[in-house]
């Protein structure tokens, strides 16, 4: 069993979002779709591994972010199945509330960003959660429910090797994991039961979507635990000090830009870093969780 590590070249950049491809008896199967506008890019990466993409019968997505998910659509009208927690799929059914929501946050960059998300038949839609087992082609796939980033994560485990969306951080090259905060489902508590649940797991390798392979599974999982409490706790000192979000923005995006720099990454690392984690994104996300904490709503 080979995976193919696809960079989609998300805004002309590498090293920021991939997808997986994996060979099986039942045709291709694909661990995160991208967003549409990368799907030229997906295509031409599964070219140059020797394949051809109309070959995909099968889609693992972690979660419905447009990130993730974005292009599923396209390989569902090409008879793909995708799979997707129960929490998503209606979402994936009728996608206008999820772009609605995400047009809010994004404005006039949002099809610059994501391209198109059109709706995918029921038929080509399969609800997986924890514990199920997906048999595909020869291979079984684990399903792990992993929330903390999203309500609807999945992580999904392939022997000893797990891919996992968000759940596991975002790295780039040889830099530090950073987690991903964006609104509105952020919650620190349940996002620590999940990185305990992957330690648990002991596996060899994971996949992160942002970015590539991860040889030493469990030291990458410590450092996310330290590094979310780190961003949480100061977005506490904020978020109780009542100042507004426009105010915190800027004064944390230097806060985690430093961060990179004193971790030896390059300018041109930390620019891939926001183009996988936009730090904007983790302000609002972080301050919706305290607030929810704050009213006893989790």
């Amino acid at each position: 069993m080979h995976i193919h590590i696809l960079d989609l070249e998300f805004l002309g950049e590498t090293s920021a979002i991939a997808s997986f491809l994996i060979e099986s008896d039942d045709g291709l199967i694909l661990v995160e779709s991208g967003p549409e506008t990368t799907f030229e890019s997906l295509k031409k990466a599964i070219a140059h591994k020797g394949f051809d993409w109309k070959e995909i019968r099968h889609v693992l997505l972690s979660h419905i972010h447009f990130d993730h998910a974005g292009a599923a659509w396209k390989l569902a009208e090409n008879g793909a199945k995708i799979y997707v927690h129960p929490v998503g799929l209606p979402h994936l059914m009728n996608p206008e509330k999820l772009w609605n929501s995400a047009k809010m946050i994004y404005q006039e960059d949002m099809e610059r960003l994501w391209g198109q998300m059109k709706p995918i038949k029921l038929e080509q839609l399969v609800a997986t959660g924890e514990g199920d087992r997906l048999n595909i082609g020869g291979l079984e796939f684990q399903v792990h429910y992993t929330p903390g980033h999203a309500i609807h994560h999945n992580a999904y485990q392939l022997g000893n090797l797990v891919f996992t969306g968000d759940v596991a951080g975002v790295k780039i090259g040889s830099g530090p994991v950073v987690p991903p905060c964006p609104p509105p489902d952020i919650n620190v508590e349940l996002w620590l039961e999940s990185i305990e649940k992957l330690k648990s797991l002991n596996p060899e390798k994971l996949y992160l979507t942002h970015f590539g392979m991860i040889e030493n599974p469990l030291q990458h999982l410590r450092e996310l635990e330290l590094i979310l409490d780190d961003w949480a706790s100061w977005m506490k000192q904020q978020y109780d000090a009542a100042n507004l979000p426009e105010r915190i923005t800027p004064v944390f995006m230097e806060y985690t830009q430093n961060q990179l720099r004193d971790a030896g990454v390059s300018e041109e690392n930390i620019q891939r870093y926001e183009y996988a984690n936009p730090s904007w994104m983790s302000v609002n996300g972080l301050l919706r969780y305290w607030k929810l904490k704050e009213q006893g709503r989790i």
